[in-house]
């Protein structure tokens, strides 16, 4: 959005949505003010993660919001990056409206979530596409889509490791309230959608494994897929009962965040960050369940079992010298050119493509 921003040929329009604007979730949408972005327009959608039906319900109202929002704004083009559920809204309504969309982060795959299905549907929806790797590059074209569209500069997530100073060990020792001497993990865990009745169990098993490893932990929240409530809620009585150990910080900011990932010893959840980010940090991932099944991995990533015997293994495994010494020189598969600059280039993409009467025309592009 920066690089859009101090781009004279263009011109940039943010509609806030979903978690950025549920209290619950933190406000971000003043994180995106406080870095001078304007928010044109916010569409509430009622997101807080308490069912399948109610995030259904989401999809629908997040549809008008975002029809009503796209048809005053008249955008000539659409970003939208990743495959949260709640992309289908802004998706289908651009598609509705006839105006092309640009899609960040297609062509990966988890087979754990449905994010795997909205991913690739809004792929079929869309105009233009920057996936994140060169396999997802190769992904998207074997979904038909035509090659001078897709292009691979990486992750532009990564871009913010290369402009952030991180803070010092002490500065994130007084941030979180706890020093840094005995091992600490950082922990996110969200709901498995394809398994959506499985959440309890999940959350007992990694605590026991946590609890029973003797580290300490950062807990940080579920995001509002059906069962990320229950999961929070275990998270915070786990963290009130032992807060010698355990700190619940739901919503950590991106510094804070990169800042964990420099300094803490292992990150230990199922996040996509610990498959995009971590590696930029040479930090041990303990990988659990099948949510990310099916991504791109760096040799950080430890996958485990969502039981508490293979998470305690994974978690020893991470904390060994010999593992921790054999991610020295590691590179990230996310980060193609290792100099902070994939906004950039995207940006440009943007800024250069000819918007012409036939732009929104697909053909379905056949490999030979």
């Amino acid at each position: 959005m920066k690089e859009i921003q101090s781009d004279t040929a263009l011109r940039l329009q943010v509609v806030a949505s979903g978690m950025h604007l549920s209290r619950q979730f933190g406000r971000t949408w003043r994180e995106i003010e406080a870095e001078g972005i304007h928010i044109d327009r916010r569409v509430e959608i009622g997101l807080e993660g308490n069912s399948s039906i109610a995030n259904l319900n989401s999809v629908g109202r997040g549809l008008k919001g975002f029809g009503i929002a796209l048809a005053e704004l008249k955008p000539e083009i659409v970003v939208l990056l990743g495959d949260r559920f709640e992309l289908f809204a802004p998706a289908v309504a651009a598609l509705m409206l006839q105006i092309p969309i640009a899609h960040i982060h297609g062509g990966e795959v988890t087979e754990g979530a449905i994010d795997d299905s909205v991913r690739h549907a809004i792929t079929k929806m869309a105009s233009l596409h920057f996936p994140a790797t060169e396999f997802y590059r190769r992904r998207i074209v074997q979904m038909g889509e035509d090659p001078d569209r897709v292009f691979n500069f990486g992750a532009p997530g990564l871009d913010q490791i290369y402009r952030s100073a991180a803070l010092s060990r002490s500065q994130l020792e007084d941030e979180l309230g706890c020093t840094l001497e005995t091992p600490v993990a950082l922990v996110t865990y969200h709901p498995v959608t394809r398994n959506a009745k499985s959440a309890g169990g999940e959350v007992r098993s990694l605590l026991a494994a946590i609890e029973k490893s003797g580290i300490k932990a950062v807990f940080t929240m579920a995001n509002a897929d059906a069962q990320g409530l229950l999961i929070n809620d275990r998270l915070k009585k786990a963290c009130a009962e032992r807060p010698d150990r355990f700190k619940w910080i739901p919503h950590l900011g991106h510094r804070r965040y990169l800042s964990c990932l420099s300094h803490l010893a292992v990150m230990v959840g199922n996040s996509s960050s610990g498959l995009t980010e971590a590696p930029s940090f040479q930090l041990p991932v303990v990988n659990i369940g099948d949510r990310q099944q099916g991504r791109v991995r760096a040799p950080n990533v430890i996958d485990v079992s969502c039981t508490q015997a293979a998470i305690e293994k994974g978690i020893k495994k991470a904390l060994t010298k010999r593992f921790r010494t054999s991610l020295h020189g590691m590179l990230n598969p996310y980060d193609r050119y290792g100099d902070g600059r994939t906004s950039e280039r995207i940006k440009n993409v943007l800024r250069d493509v000819q918007i012409t009467q036939g732009f929104l025309k697909k053909r379905f592009h056949d490999e030979e």
